[in-house]
C-alpha cells in the first residue's frame, strides 16, 4: 500500500487526476484481501494491485471510464464465478467490494496523504475512514473521508457526529498494528477504516544461530530488525546485514533505550538462563504487543518463577509466548526461525495457526461433482 501512497503524492503535486481502487471487503476465497490499492493515472498507467487477472482488468477500466466520466466514488462489487476462474485460473467461490475512489483537487486529499506517508515514515499513526454507503434518506456522500489522528484529533469528515465518533472509537483498536475493518452501522450506513503506522519491528535478544535465521526470513516480511547482544561478535553489520540496527550492550539498558511501540514483537534468544531472564523482564517493561522466549517448558518456568518474584502480574506473565512457535517439529534453526515468524505474523494479522485444508465434507462435494460428470460423459458416449 505505502507504493500507492507514494505514487499518489507524485501524482498531486503534479495536479494531475487519478483513481484509487480498495477492496474494502470480500467473502469466499478471493485473491486479494481489505486493503489492496491499485491506483489508476489519467494516463492510463497504474501502481499497485488488487491481485491480478480479470478482476484487476475489470477493475481498472472501471476506473479509467469513472476517470474520464468526471463520476464520484463509487462502491462496486465482483463476484469470482466459476467462469471466471477457469479464464484466470482464480478460485471460485468469493466476492470482492471495491471503493472506487477519483482524486481530482480536493483539499483534504492532500494533508491525509501526507499524514498517512509519516506515519509510514516513523511519525504518528493515522487511521483514515472512507464512507461506503450511505444511509436511507440521508444527505451523506460516498467516499467522504475522515483521518483520525493518534492524539484524537481529526480531519474531514463522514457526514455525521454520530458516524465522526463511532470511527474515532474503532480507530483506537486498528491503529497499533496497522490493521482494517468494514463497519456496518445501525442506521444502515457503512464505512472502512484503514489504520496506518510504521512498519513492524523485531527486535532480536540474543545473536545466535536461531535469531541469524529469523531475521532472514522477518527481513522478507517488511520488518524493521534490531538485534542485541552483549556479545560485538554476534550483533554486528557483518553477521546481520540485513538489521537495521544492531546493538552491543546490557539486555536491561539496551530495552530502555530503543523506541518501542505496539507495533513492536521481541524474540528473546540469549545464550543463557540468565540473560533470558533480565531481557525478557526488560522486554516486558515495553509496550511491545508480543514478547516470546524461546526455551524448553522447564526453562520457561523457571523464568516464570523469576518474574513472579520481581512483581509482574499473572496476567503479565501469562501474555509471554513461551516455549514459542508453533508446533511443526522444527528440530534445526531455520525450522524453529520459521515456526516462530509464522507464530508472530498469525499474531499480528489475527490468524488462529490452524490447517488450511479442506474439510473431508468439501472434498467428498468435489469428488461426487467430478464422478456425475464422468458418468455424463460416459453416456453421451455409450449413445
Amino acid at each position: 500500500m505505502e507504493q500507492v501512497f507514494r505514487a499518489a503524492s507524485e501524482e498531486l503535486s503534479a495536479h494531475n487526476e487519478m483513481i484509487i481502487a480498495t477492496v474494502v471487503k470480500t467473502s469466499g476465497s478471493t485473491p486479494q484481501k481489505p486493503g489492496a490499492k491499485l491506483l489508476v493515472r489519467a494516463d492510463g498507467s497504474g501502481v499497485g494491485t488488487l491481485g491480478g487477472g480479470c478482476v484487476e482488468g475489470d477493475i481498472w477500466f472501471a476506473s479509467s471510464q469513472l476517470l474520464k466520466s468526471g463520476g464520484n466514488a463509487e462502491m462496486r462489487d465482483y463476484e469470482l464465478n466459476e467462469d471466471l476462474a477457469a479464464q484466470d485460473g482464480l478460485v471460485c467461490g468469493g466476492t470482492m467490494y471495491f471503493l472506487l475512489d477519483p482524486i481530482r483537487d480536493d483539499s483534504t486529499i492532500d494533508p491525509i496523504n501526507k499524514e498517512v506517508l509519516d506515519a509510514y515514515d516513523g511519525g504518528a499513526p493515522v487511521t483514515v475512514a472512507s464512507l461506503m454507503k450511505t444511509a436511507p434518506d440521508s444527505p451523506q456522500v460516498v467516499g467522504s473521508k475522515l483521518m483520525i489522528r493518534e492524539n484524537g484529533s481529526t480531519l474531514g469528515s463522514l457526514g455525521t457526529d454520530a458516524l465522526d465518533k463511532q470511527a474515532q472509537q474503532e480507530a483506537r483498536n486498528l491503529m497499533a498494528m496497522g490493521k482494517n475493518s468494514y463497519i456496518t452501522t445501525d442506521t444502515g450506513a457503512e464505512f472502512f477504516i484503514e489504520a496506518y503506522t510504521t512498519p513492524p519491528t523485531l527486535v532480536l535478544a540474543g545473536g545466535g544461530h536461531v535469531s541469524k535465521a529469523i531475521s532472514n526470513i522477518a527481513k522478507t516480511l517488511g520488518f524493521k530488525i534490531i538485534v542485541i547482544d552483549d556479545r560485538e561478535e554476534f550483533s554486528n553489520p557483518d553477521r546481520f546485514p540485513e538489521a537495521d540496527q544492531t546493538i552491543v550492550g546490557d539486555y536491561g539498558s539496551s530495552f530502555s533505550n530503543l523506541k518501542i511501540g505496539t507495533n513492536s514483537f521481541v524474540v528473546i534468544a540469549t545464550r543463557g538462563h540468565r540473560h533470558d531472564a533480565s531481557a525478557t523482564a526488560a522486554a516486558m517493561r515495553t509496550p511491545a504487543s508480543y514478547v516470546g522466549l524461546l526455551g524448553s517448558k522447564r526453562k520457561t518456568i523457571l523464568i516464570f518463577e523469576e518474574l513472579f518474584l520481581e512483581g509482574f502480574s499473572m496476567e503479565e506473565v501469562q501474555s509471554v509466548r513461551s516455549p514459542i512457535g508453533l508446533d511443526i517439529s522444527a528440530r534445526t534453526p531455520e525450522e524453529i526461525a520459521l515456526s516462530i515468524m509464522a507464530e508472530i505474523v498469525g499474531f499480528r494479522l489475527g490468524g488462529h495457526g490452524g490447517t488450511l485444508k479442506l474439510d473431508q465434507r468439501l472434498i467428498d462435494k468435489a469428488h461426487e461433482k467430478a464422478s456425475r460428470s464422468t458418468h455424463g460423459a460416459q453416456v453421451i458416449g455409450a449413445d
